[in-house]
């Protein structure tokens, strides 16, 4: 079973969707005992850091995930939930992360013919070799919605970067971390795909 952790941020449904489409059996939760329980974690979001940490704080959820994730549970991090794995962002004043790995999330700094938020399909640069990535082609497109990024501190978490202005990192893979700045779930058929290797990792 997948926790799918709804913390009140982001389309929970669509991401349950996609994970079921890819075979995934999802159970959606605000319960600590079913993040406990289950094979591996799924955290989406849309929104701000500071809103998404806070959600998890109240629901009591912020100190199970992070327990789960340090033990070597498999987790699937979308959008916030790839940015709160980190130290710090920068979005609305400095606010703490889950400090699981190491960088901070900035904001884009861009040219005006750029716009931010960051919208759209665009192609992710793949960095290193994974079985997440597998049968998905370098240079895939996927979906984006964002106006702040990672920035890690060690590159060797880096396993795609994507330009906008700026080339910018939107995939880490780490041990048993996976987390994409893009929506899997909205990148349709390679989107699927990378789900569906992620469900094939933790069976």
């Amino acid at each position: 079973m997948i926790a799918l952790v709804d913390y009140g941020m982001g389309n929970i449904r669509s991401v349950s969707k996609a994970i079921e489409a890819a075979g995934g059996e999802i159970t959606i939760t605000q319960n600590p005992e079913d993040i406990k329980k289950s094979k591996a974690i799924v955290l989406p979001g849309v929104g701000a850091f500071r809103d998404c940490m806070a959600n998890l704080n109240e629901l009591g959820l912020l100190d199970v995930v992070k327990e789960e994730i340090l033990k070597g549970k498999p987790y699937l991090g979308i959008c916030l939930g790839m940015q709160i794995l980190f130290a710090e962002s920068e979005e609305f004043g400095i606010c703490k992360g889950l400090d699981i790995l190491k960088g901070k999330v900035i904001r884009f700094s861009l040219p005006k013919e750029y716009k931010i938020p960051h919208m759209g399909w665009n192609r992710v640069k793949f960095m290193k070799k994974s079985k997440f990535l597998s049968e998905v082609p370098d240079s895939s497109y996927f979906y984006f919605v964002h106006s702040y990024y990672v920035a890690p501190e060690e590159k060797g978490v880096v396993a795609g970067v994507t330009d906008y202005g700026v080339e910018f990192t939107s995939m880490v893979i780490y041990e048993n971390i996976f987390a994409t700045q893009f929506h899997p779930e909205k990148s349709q058929k390679m989107g699927l795909k990378l789900l569906k290797n992620f469900i094939q990792l933790i069976q």
